[in-house]
């Protein structure tokens, strides 16, 4: 083990039907390289204190959702923030925890390539939020560069089946249209997606 820890925020436990097949326990890490403009964890992200843990210390707080785990097909969903910053993480705690157990990953797929390259293998189901296919509106919504986001897309559709993948396509009100919503789907589509959820943002 190379000493990896994971900036753990919180557990949700014993979701269903929303972070991924079966029964799932729901970890979010601190840190995200995006600055969204209707983040849902902008606070808890820049107050709440992370704990930092280690894969045999975060297997233990989890462990007892086993049987969830192994009898609905679930397991463990990392979210954030940006999960994927914890490569190191997700990659020794695959190595660790039961072979039954799910790993799912809820990621913007902006990061460097490595750390996607890095847990590509260790995790079984990706759920991508792209924000929106078009550069403008990604740039105006999130601060950052779509292609980023989009190249690791085109590298993970070409190493996992597409069936393990599901990109998240939201209508955002003030950025973008059901038409562009309707656009960043079919771009999708072509790009080989399976999978696509549509839904709309609702801010306070």
């Amino acid at each position: 083990m190379s000493g990896a820890v994971f900036p753990l925020l919180g557990l949700s436990r014993h979701r269903m039907g929303t972070d991924g097949v079966g029964i799932t326990t729901l970890a979010a890490a601190a840190g995200c390289p995006l600055h969204c403009h209707w983040c849902i964890n902008r606070d808890l992200l820049s107050k709440a204190k992370a704990e930092n843990v280690t894969p045999e210390e975060f297997l233990e707080r989890v462990r007892i959702d086993d049987l969830y785990f192994r009898a609905t097909g679930g397991g463990i969903t990392f979210g954030g923030g940006e999960p994927l910053l914890q490569a190191d993480f997700i990659k020794e705690f695959r190595e660790i925890c039961p072979e039954e157990w799910k790993i799912t990953v809820e990621t913007s797929l902006f990061v460097p390539r490595n750390y996607l390259a890095q847990v590509i293998d260790a995790v079984d189901f990706f759920v991508v939020d792209c924000k929106d296919m078009n550069e403008d509106i990604y740039r105006k919504y999130t601060g950052e560069d779509s292609s980023v986001m989009e190249e690791n897309l085109q590298f993970l559709l070409q190493r996992k089946e597409a069936e393990s993948i599901l990109v998240r396509v939201p209508l955002i009100p003030g950025y973008n249209t059901e038409e562009d919503q309707k656009k960043s789907a079919e771009k999708l589509r072509e790009m080989g997606v399976k999978r696509l959820d549509l839904f709309e943002y609702r801010p306070l």
